[in-house]
């Protein structure tokens, strides 16, 4: 994380390294990119006490991915198409989901994935780097159709070492696609270690082979984030194809609430990751250029905090959808060998809510 060439202009303390960019103080991109890592902290935090209550299901953290996931949605334009992975909810936030519809996804409920506010993009994937090819596609559309927006596809340092992400730097890098793929590089692929993933010294150099130019930067600096960020996404809009760039992370929980880390994630190793966190080194940043204060930070923390109970009270009081949604949003015609199942399932779905009704959601 001490690399010379690695993009970075914040330190851990806080304490900018070079020369900042004119916007830093000019504007209020650095507090709202603040205030929406905050938030994401927020729900992460409440998110995991709902799944270990019963009130939600598998949960994926993005504990230490933040600032990577706020820059990314505050960087790309309201109609470009974001291709996430299931690690990608302070994005989607970002770019206009309400925190229910993210907890209701979690919470078992597909319709989290088609909320109007999603408009273009795509819906979580759950196969490791597939979404990157959904991504190729959505910018060759864009493409043909003369579009100036973009596609943006994020996904794990994992999801390097599949043949889809290889797949979809050739063809994107053949086609010279508007499309930028964000390497959220969180050392972890569940308990796979960066090191024996990848012999490669940097990720971002995966793009070498398809002609991809790629650049890697600490994923825990928010300008050096939105720096690389603004170049690739530009040189995608001017038609000079696709772009690769390398977050540098690290993953400071759990892979999901189905894991435990401490079984192989070294303890001294994490301490010493804390000290490099996204959230608390952008407070330290704004302190430093007298951007915030103390009265600030209490206010904006209540805010969030009354903000987050509204969701989650919005996510509580949604319906369960019908059993037989599983049957109508799952084939365009239903097979006649299900037709029998999905009308004891209508029948039955007074029992079955009731079932429903006397367990924890």
């Amino acid at each position: 994380m001490h690399d010379s060439t690695i993009l970075r202009y914040i330190a851990p303390n806080g304490e900018p390294l070079t020369a900042l960019p004119v916007w830093c103080t000019q504007t209020d991109w650095l507090i709202t990119a603040y205030q929406q890592m905050q938030f994401a902290r927020l729900l992460d935090q409440k998110a995991i006490a709902l799944q270990r209550t019963g009130q939600l299901g598998t949960y994926a953290s993005i504990l230490g991915a933040e600032a990577i996931d706020v820059a990314v949605g505050l960087c790309m334009e309201p109609f470009d198409i974001l291709a996430p992975y299931y690690r990608n909810h302070a994005c989607q936030m970002v770019r206009g989901l309400p925190a229910s519809e993210i907890l209701r996804y979690w919470g078992g409920d597909e319709h989290g994935s088609a909320a109007p506010e999603m408009h273009r993009d795509f819906p979580n994937c759950i196969p490791i780097a597939s979404q990157t090819l959904h991504a190729c596609g959505a910018a060759f559309a864009l493409r043909y159709r003369q579009q100036s927006q973009i596609a943006v596809a994020m996904l794990g340092d994992g999801a390097t070492s599949k043949g889809d992400f290889a797949e979809a730097l050739n063809v994107a890098g053949v086609w010279k696609l508007p499309v930028v793929f964000v390497i959220n590089s969180n050392q972890w692929a569940i308990s796979v270690p960066r090191h024996q993933q990848s012999a490669a010294s940097r990720l971002s150099d995966k793009g070498l082979a398809a002609a991809v130019p790629g650049i890697q930067v600490d994923g825990n600096d928010i300008i050096a984030l939105r720096i690389a960020l603004d170049t690739a996404f530009t040189a995608a809009r001017n038609g000079e194809g696709p772009f690769l760039l390398e977050a540098l992370s690290y993953r400071l929980s759990d892979h999901t609430t189905a894991d435990d880390a401490s079984r192989y994630c070294p303890a001294d190793e994490l301490k010493q990751a804390w000290q490099h966190e996204p959230v608390a080194r952008l407070r330290k940043l704004l302190l430093h250029l007298n951007l915030w204060d103390e009265q600030q930070e209490q206010q904006l923390m209540a805010e969030l905090q009354t903000q987050l109970e509204q969701q989650v009270a919005a996510y509580l009081a949604i319906q369960p959808a019908p059993v037989t949604d599983m049957f109508d949003h799952l084939y365009a015609t239903l097979p006649d060998q299900l037709r029998s199942q999905r009308d004891w399932a209508e029948v039955n779905q007074m029992t079955i809510d009731q079932q429903q009704g006397d367990e924890p959601r």
